[in-house]
């Protein structure tokens, strides 16, 4: 598929979106209040279909009382006018070629307190509430299907779009967090509410940024908000049970089977589910790194997994052919008239994969260029379990109690075996080396924390004290062995290396902080808060390598290079004050936190003992903006001292890779980091048009870096040093524009998108002295458009440009900048009799460079389904992954004069057979 396919799509659906804007009919009026003689400034006034009442288009009366609602389409209509503490006043009317434009006049409306009954017609709902901050969608205002999940709900509400993997973003933004009742369900997985709560159980459906804990507590905004959508259940579909079953068969041994069941009685809740496949399917859905927010704390491997560093959760990133068997259990309920309530998830699972993967990189040197070729052949598996409980206590009406623990056990097995051929610039072999890596390793966490909470009569006086311990057990045990060959400058083979070791490990680490946080209005615009606490951090690294004495004796000897045990000790004080001014629309709080931290680390095997003290600064200054309840503007500054790592600080080789030897500073110092944000939000229910604009940017000083020594052999060693005057910086942008265009029920919305993101990465090369500068720069634009009519058809596609510099202030003619596009596209047609045709596509190119090869593909999928039953709870669905055979991992990054090209095996082209069953039994006493 072409770049010119993808704009004439484009130009097709915009041609098809201007057409549907071509609609001349429209209605108006005046409302008034007649005994007052007032207009009714800001009244609801909605169109509705007069065959089922579902919603039509919308809008707000302005200041004197007037409103218009154009591009309407020919019909039997309801128009309903609402405004609080007046009856709503409604009246049936038609539009047709002869009645193009019908004019209400004046609508006298009449307060409620004036009427012997309160509603002057009924049977009408309001879709659209807005409560302060809180946008509320009324279920009962929408169409729904017999067996509809929350999703398909949802994707009527204006502002908010669903992909089909379940991802939602709502007014421009992206949804973090799906509540159940207010409460998170199987620890905050939004595809297990909206994919598998039936949409007849909800009654209405909240969207608004939830604050932090702590900002909720104490009012004072601190500038953590997330996206939320929290779907409140029906009084009388809060009892009983539902679920799922699916099971698929495909070819070459392809298969997917998946199993889920809740029980709900009223306010307890316990929900169960498994999972097992081998063609990717490790979660509900959806991707399991949109779980967790936007992922920043997702460390991504070459071996074909993501770890969560907060979570100890994994999922399948695409590469290699994964084998998973997955399942969880969760429970909630409230007890002692909602004093007590409870939540615990518990989750246990296993990932396999096995893959290959090749590799081109190009090392740009002051002197030379080394390009090396790599092969790469893994078998990898990970186990792990967790359980995790929440209990929150209401002590009186002023002071709360939140208790939180969390335990996880963790085995990562990894068997790697690669070959890596370097060569010159000229093309002659430099180096040979064939590596294999067998490694197994447990883990062992656990967390536990109390958050007490204290209100006082004075208003906006608070106290709370949070308490936090954890554990962390980690051990090893792997063989590395590897031949290097080394090659002259003809190409003749020199010298050769062997390594054969045995590698054990044993790092703990054990910590307690406490933090007391203390808020006192100064006046009724302005208040601060205190807060100190305290850290003890123990942690030991116990690093061992063995060689043998002879070829087939035991590991007995000691690689004392290659091995360190040491013990660190860490005591901290901080302490902070914060001052937040609230006047009108603004709000402003700034501050800092001062932490005085002791650092002593006793080296077990040389007798070294090192002390160090620091001082960390941690400024902050806040400031928003609130144009109008959908609408602010945000600016933000955060500074922090960044110490140095375990890892970095280290005094000990690391060979895994014998070509690339790292080494640790144990002389290192604190970097300081600069975070500068903005960002304005705005959103417009009655058009359903968003704008959201951000930006951030950030530079380090006293940057910790690499300073590496490449030989003539190809051989490299890194080691950490601190950057002295010299600063890193990096910044990114966006902005993204979306509304619907046409009418508001047949209306197709568009959306407008760019982003550019840049930074620099500064490495010492061969010496301090010498420096290496890469600056890694991309552009990236897209327009989408999609839409969704219930039971009919639902489309999306998108596409853009992008273009990316990678700039390396060394051997600057082999710079790697490229262009690229990229394409995606989803549609769903809905038959008679229940059949859908289902498809979809992900288009990527990128272009050649001076070192590295074009890359193009299309991956194109699609499905055929039918539903059974009148509640079509039985679903048979074909499935043909990859049509045309061409899905290949890809992945092209720089980072410090080194730029390398990934290309890895994946899920290949299968025909698969589901059939998926929903049951559910859901009302007053079903559970009886």
């Amino acid at each position: 598929m072409k770049i010119t396919t993808w704009l004439a799509a484009l130009l097709v659906l915009f041609s098809f979106t201007t057409a549907y804007a071509q609609n001349n009919y429209a209605v108006k009026g005046l409302a008034i209040d007649t005994a007052e003689k007032k207009a009714l400034l800001n009244s609801n006034i909605m169109v509705l279909n007069a065959k089922d009442s579902t919603l039509r288009k919308f809008t707000r009366a302005k200041a004197d009382g007037s409103f218009i609602i154009n591009n309407l389409v020919a019909g039997k209509f309801i128009m309903v006018l609402s405004y609080p503490g007046y009856a709503d006043y409604s009246e049936n009317f038609s539009l047709d070629e002869k009645n193009q434009d019908h004019d209400f006049g004046k609508i006298g409306m009449v307060l409620t307190s004036r009427l012997l009954k309160d509603v002057i017609v009924k049977g009408h709902t309001t879709a659209i509430k807005i409560k302060g901050d809180t946008t509320e969608f009324n279920a009962k205002a929408y169409v729904i299907q017999p067996n509809d999940k929350v999703e398909d709900l949802i994707k009527q509400f204006p502002g908010i779009q669903v992909d089909k993997d379940g991802k939602i973003t709502a007014q421009g933004q992206k949804v973090g967090k799906v509540l159940l009742d207010g409460e998170e369900f199987f620890g905050d997985d939004p595809t297990l509410v909206t994919k598998n709560i039936r949409a007849d159980m909800v009654d209405k459906v909240q969207l608004y940024d939830k604050k932090s804990d702590q900002a909720t507590f104490t009012g004072i905004d601190d500038g953590e908000k997330t996206k939320t959508l929290n779907i409140k259940l029906k009084d009388g579909k809060k009892a009983g049970y539902f679920g799922k079953a699916i099971a698929s068969e495909g070819t070459d041994k392809y298969y997917a089977g998946q199993l889920m069941y809740n029980k709900f009685e009223n306010k307890e809740k316990m929900s169960f589910y498994g999972i097992g496949s081998n063609n990717g399917t490790t979660g509900l859905d959806w991707d399991d790194a949109q779980k967790y927010g936007d992922g920043s704390n997702a460390q991504t491997t070459d071996d074909g997994f993501t770890y969560f560093s907060n979570n100890n959760d994994l999922s399948y990133n695409g590469r290699g052919l994964p084998k998973a068997t997955t399942g969880g259990a969760h429970y909630d309920n409230k007890f002692n008239k909602d004093k007590l309530s409870v939540n615990a998830n518990y989750k246990i699972g296993g990932l396999s994969i096995d893959g290959t993967q090749s590799t081109i990189t190009q090392n740009n040197l002051p002197d030379r260029v080394i390009n090396t070729n790599s092969i790469q052949n893994n078998h990898n598996s990970v186990f792990r379990e967790k359980l995790d409980a929440t209990f929150n206590f209401t002590l009186d009406t002023s002071a709360n109690l939140k208790v939180m623990v969390d335990g996880a056990y963790k085995n990562n097995k990894t068997n790697t075996n690669s070959a890596d051929t370097s060569r010159r610039v000229d093309n002659t072999l430099l180096n040979l080396n064939n590596t294999s890596n067998i490694n197994s390793v447990d883990d062992h966490k656990f967390d536990a924390s109390a958050f007490y909470t204290k209100k006082f009569k004075k208003k906006g006086r608070t106290l709370s004290a949070l308490i936090n311990g954890s554990s962390d057990e980690n051990t090893s045990s792997g063989f590395l062995k590897s031949k290097l060959n080394y090659f002259d400058d003809a190409g003749a083979l020199s010298t050769t290396e062997l390594t054969d070791q045995h590698k054990i490990s044993a790092n703990k680490t054990q910590t307690l902080s406490t933090n007391i946080t203390y808020t006192e209005p100064l006046s009724k615009a302005l208040a601060i808060i205190f807060n100190y606490g305290v850290s003890i951090n123990h942690s030991s690294s116990d690093q061992r390598a063995y060689s043998r004495p002879t070829a087939d004796g035991d590991y007995t000897v000691l690689v004392d290079s290659l091995s360190n045990y040491f013990k660190l000790n860490q005591f901290s004080q901080q302490a902070g004050a914060i001052f937040n001014y609230v006047k009108g629309k603004s709000t402003t709080n700034i501050g800092t936190r001062i932490a005085d931290v002791s650092f002593n680390q006793f080296n077990l095997y040389t007798g070294n003992e090192l002390k160090r003290q620091f001082i960390n600064w941690f400024p902050q200054i806040n400031y928003t903006y609130k144009i109008s309840q959908q609408s602010w503007f945000r600016a933000n500054y955060n500074g922090a001292t960044q110490q140095p790592t375990i890892t970095q600080i280290q005094p000990v080789k690391d060979n895994t890779n014998p070509l690339f030897v790292t080494l640790g500073n144990p002389n290192l110092t604190p970097s300081f980091y600069n975070h500068f944000t903005t960002s304005y939000n705005s959103y417009k229910v009655i058009s359903s048009e968003s704008l959201y604009i951000s930006g951030d940017y950030g530079f380090t000083t006293n940057v910790i870096v690499n300073n590496t020594s490449t030989d003539v052999t190809g051989k490299t060693i890194s080691q950490y040093f601190n950057l002295k005057g010299k600063t890193q910086h990096s910044y990114r942008g966006n902005v993204y524009y979306d509304r619907k265009v046409g009418s508001f029920n047949i209306g197709i919305n568009g959306n407008l998108s760019s982003w550019t993101t840049y930074n620099t990465v500064t490495n010492a090369v061969n010496g301090v002295s010498q420096l290496n500068t890469t600056k890694n720069n991309s552009y990236n634009g897209g327009l989408s458009l999609s839409r969704y009519v219930e039971n009919k058809y639902n489309f999306y596609i998108s596409a853009g440009p992008s273009y990316t510099i990678n700039q390396s202030s060394l051997q600057a003619m082999y710079n790697s900048n490229s262009g690229g596009f990229n394409g995606h596209y989803w549609a769903g047609i809905y038959f008679l009799h229940n059949w859908q045709l289902s498809s979809d596509a992900d288009y990527t190119y990128t272009a050649k460079t001076a070192a590295l090869p074009q890359f193009e593909r299309t991956l194109l999928n699609a499905s055929v389904s039918k539903t059974f039953f009148k509640e079509k709870t039985l679903k048979i669905i074909g499935t043909v992954n990859d049509i045309l055979n061409q899905n290949q991992g890809f992945n092209r990054y720089a980072n410090g004069g080194i730029i390398t090209e990934q290309r890895y095996s994946t899920i290949k082209r299968y025909f698969m057979l589901t059939v998926s069953y929903d049951f559910s039994k859901m009302g007053i006493g079903a559970t009886k």
